[in-house]
C-alpha cells in the first residue's frame, strides 16, 4: 500500500515566480511547450533539495501564463507532462507541488482525473476501430467529440501518449498524429476513478484485518486521519458500507458497529440491535421535534412577514447544533411557511402562519421481545 501524504496548504512553501524568469525567451527549436517542459524539468533536477524540496507549491497556471506569455492550457499541458514524468503531482483546492523524486511510493490521495479517463478513452478507441502501428490518427478535436472529453483534456491526454510511447507526434499538420504501438491494455474501470471508491476498499480492508462483528470503528476523525484523506469523504465512503450491511451507524455514544465482515460468504452472526432505528431515522425524529417546536413559537409569538432569529441565535435558545435548526427552518421553506432574503435587511421571515402540528414523536419503536408482557388484564 502506498504511504499516502495529507498536505496543509498554508503550511507549503510557495516557490516565487522570479524563479523561472530565465526561461522567458523567442530563442528556441520546436515547440515551445516541448521547450518549457524540458527547462522546467532541468531546473527542478537541478535545485531538488537545494533551493526547493518536495512539496513546495508550483506558481498556479495564471501567474506561469502571465511570465512567459502563454495560455493557461498550455502551462497545464505542461504540467501534466511534468506530473507524468514524476516531476509534480497536483491535488484539487492545494495546487501543483514539486514531487518527492527520492521518494516515488509517497503519493496524495486523490481521485483519477479527466486526463486520466479520457487516456484509458483514447486507448479503447485505437483498440475499438483496430489501428494499426505507423497509421494515421484523427484529429484531437474529433477524438475529443467520440470520447465525449473536452478538446484541452484530449490534446493533454494524446501528449501523455506521446511520451508513454504509443502515439508520435509529427511536424505535419495534416497527419499529426501517429499510432506507434499496440503494446498497451485499457483499464476503465468505475471503482478505480473514484476516491470515496477507493477508500471504501480501503475500509473494507481494515474491518476484514483489525474488526470482528459488534466491533465499533474509530471516528470519522480517526479513520480520516489513518487513510489521509477528509472527514467528508470518510463519511461518503461509510454511506457505501452502510448500504452493503457490512456497518451499521447508531446516533450518540453506540457509534458506528460492524455487522457483517466483507468478503466471507455464508451466515454470519448479527449482534442484537432490533431495539435501535438507524440513525438517518432518530435524526429525522430530531428534526421533526425541533420542526413541531418552531412551528409552535410561530404560532404563538409570530405574525405574518414577522422575522425570526438568526440561525445561531436559534440553536443557542433551543440548545441544539446550528446545523440542525439549518436543516427544519430548510424544510419549513420547502413547506411554504418560511422565505430567506439576503442584504443588509435579510434573515428568515414567516411566509405563512401554520396550523398546530401533530405532535406523534415516533411512527414506531422496537422493543425487544424479552421485555413485552403478553399477559392479559
Amino acid at each position: 500500500m502506498k504511504n499516502y501524504v495529507k498536505l496543509d496548504k498554508t503550511k507549503l512553501n510557495q516557490i516565487p515566480i522570479s524563479e523561472f524568469a530565465d526561461f522567458i525567451t523567442d530563442n528556441f527549436d520546436g515547440s515551445k511547450t516541448d521547450f518549457l517542459v524540458n527547462c522546467i524539468q532541468k531546473w527542478i533536477k537541478d535545485n531538488f533539495n537545494k533551493s526547493i524540496h518536495a512539496n513546495d507549491l508550483m506558481p498556479s497556471k495564471r501567474l506561469m501564463a502571465d511570465l512567459l506569455d502563454i495560455s493557461t492550457g498550455t502551462v497545464q499541458n505542461i504540467y501534466r507532462i511534468l506530473e507524468n514524468k514524476g516531476l509534480l503531482y497536483s491535488k484539487q483546492c492545494i495546487g501543483t507541488m514539486i514531487a518527492d523524486i527520492n521518494n516515488t511510493n509517497s503519493t496524495l490521495r486523490k481521485s483519477s482525473s479527466k486526463r486520466d479517463l479520457a487516456i484509458e478513452l483514447i486507448k479503447t478507441f485505437i483498440k475499438k476501430n483496430k489501428f494499426k502501428i505507423g497509421e494515421q490518427l484523427p484529429s484531437v478535436r474529433a477524438i475529443s467529440q467520440y470520447i465525449n472529453i473536452p478538446v484541452n483534456t484530449t490534446g493533454v491526454a494524446m501528449e501523455n501518449l506521446v511520451i508513454a510511447g504509443i502515439v508520435k507526434k509529427t511536424d505535419n499538420k495534416d497527419q499529426c498524429w501517429i499510432l506507434q504501438s499496440t503494446s498497451f491494455d485499457t483499464k476503465l474501470d468505475a471503482d478505480n476513478k473514484s476516491l470515496i471508491n477507493d477508500v471504501a476498499q480501503d475500509l473494507r480492508r481494515y474491518i476484514n484485518n483489525n474488526l470482528k462483528i459488534g466491533d465499533k470503528l474509530p471516528v470519522h476523525a480517526k479513520l480520516a486521519e489513518k487513510l489521509k484523506v477528509s472527514i467528508t469523504t470518510i463519511h461518503s465512503a461509510l454511506e457505501i458500507l452502510t448500504k452493503e450491511g457490512i456497518i451499521l451507524p447508531k446516533r450518540g455514544r453506540y457509534g458506528t458497529s460492524v455487522v457483517k465482515i466483507p468478503n466471507i460468504s455464508g451466515l454470519q452472526p448479527k449482534p442484537e440491535s432490533a431495539i435501535f432505528a438507524k440513525s438517518q431515522f432518530t435524526a429525522r425524529y430530531h428534526y421533526n421535534r425541533i420542526q413541531d417546536a418552531i412551528i409552535n413559537m410561530i404560532i404563538e409569538k409570530y405574525s405574518l412577514h414577522s422575522k425570526l432569529p438568526s440561525i445561531m441565535e436559534m440553536a443557542n435558545l433551543m440548545d441544539v447544533s446550528p446545523n440542525t435548526i439549518r436543516k427544519a427552518y430548510s424544510n419549513l421553506a420547502n413547506k411554504g411557511y418560511l422565505e430567506f432574503s439576503r442584504g443588509r435587511y435579510g434573515g428568515t421571515y414567516v411566509k405563512q402562519v401554520p396550523k398546530h402540528p401533530d405532535n406523534k414523536p415516533f411512527e414506531w419503536v422496537a422493543v425487544n421481545p424479552k421485555y413485552a408482557d403478553y399477559t392479559d388484564n
